[in-house]
């Protein structure tokens, strides 16, 4: 259970409209060449790239809860009755629960790969969006309009903050002739392109044991993304596979969030447990980088037949 909770939380990263997908985006904005064929990539971009992984990796997710489920049964036991009821929760209350956050993405996504809003414009939707929602389940206050305002405030604070100390770092880096060893050292790694795309996502993953996923983008992209863009690696690709990579720092010891926030609710569950039950969903990740890698038209199909 707790392997399943913290996976499925973790899909947050990856799903569009997801924070991760639109750093990344802003961020390759800024080391994708012009002279790419239709341009430097976007938000939009990413938003439509990250659609056939995410269905990969929910797939994945679910042919694996449902083996567990079959041939180990002791492992997803039924959802208890309430007091007073003849049987558990149905599938129509799961439904019921799952039609407003649902709406809200689709209202969101809708807008941007529709054309009808820019990614920033959508963001404007889905506040509105979840303002309406509130409104009409009865849970608007301005107690939890204060608290959302202060919740943003605070993230926008801290992403900004990191952004001005990567963009000294990054500066500092490629005045030193940063830039110049990098692109020497992927240039000499065995396989070619993909060879030194598989060691920049290596680099990912480890980092994600220690960092949030929005230092690793600012620290990653402008060190190893000009380099994998010079040696003919598809700039969409690589934010794609870079955002499924970092889905895996909400999971991974010693810091997984997603852990964190599972023992905040849960508080009977230890660390231990939590990671063991998470350790299957990190391979099946991993399983889906591998399978975008050999199928790159996952990521990259849908943004062409878009745009």
């Amino acid at each position: 259970m707790a392997g399943t909770v913290c996976a499925s939380g973790a899909l947050s990263q990856l799903i569009p409209p997801s924070t991760v997908l639109i750093l990344i985006g802003d961020m390759m904005r800024g080391v994708t060449p012009a002279s790419r064929p239709g341009g430097p990539v976007t938000v939009s971009d990413l938003f439509a790239g990250a659609v056939l992984p995410s269905l990969l990796v929910v797939g994945l997710f679910f042919l694996y809860v449902l083996y567990k489920a079959i041939f180990q049964p002791a492992t997803c036991p039924p959802l208890p009755a309430a007091s007073g009821e003849q049987q558990g929760v149905s599938f129509k209350d799961v439904l019921r629960d799952a039609l407003a956050p649902l709406s809200l993405i689709v209202a969101v996504l809708g807008s941007i790969l529709g054309g009808i809003a820019t990614p920033t414009e959508s963001a404007a939707v889905g506040a509105a969006g979840a303002t309406l929602l509130a409104l009409i389940s009865r849970s608007l206050s301005w107690r939890t309009l204060k608290e959302s305002c202060l919740a943003t405030g605070h993230l926008v604070a801290m992403v900004y903050t990191i952004m001005i100390g990567a963009a000294i770092f990054s500066l500092v880096f490629k005045g030193m002739g940063g830039e110049h060893l990098a692109h020497e050292i992927l240039a000499s790694v065995p396989g070619s392109q993909y060879g030194a795309l598989i060691l920049v996502l290596a680099i990912a993953f480890v980092l994600g044991f220690f960092l949030d996923s929005f230092e690793i983008i600012f620290i990653v992209i402008p060190i190893f993304g000009p380099p994998l863009i010079a040696l003919g690696v598809d700039p969409l690709l690589f934010g794609v596979l870079l955002a499924v990579t970092l889905q895996t720092s909400y999971l991974t010891p010693p810091f997984g969030f997603a852990v964190f926030y599972l023992q905040g609710v849960f508080k009977d569950i230890d660390s231990a447990t939590a990671y063991r039950g998470v350790l299957p969903y990190i391979f099946l990740q991993a399983l889906a980088i591998a399978a975008i890698m050999l199928a790159p038209a996952l990521a990259t199909w849908l943004p062409a037949v878009l745009y």
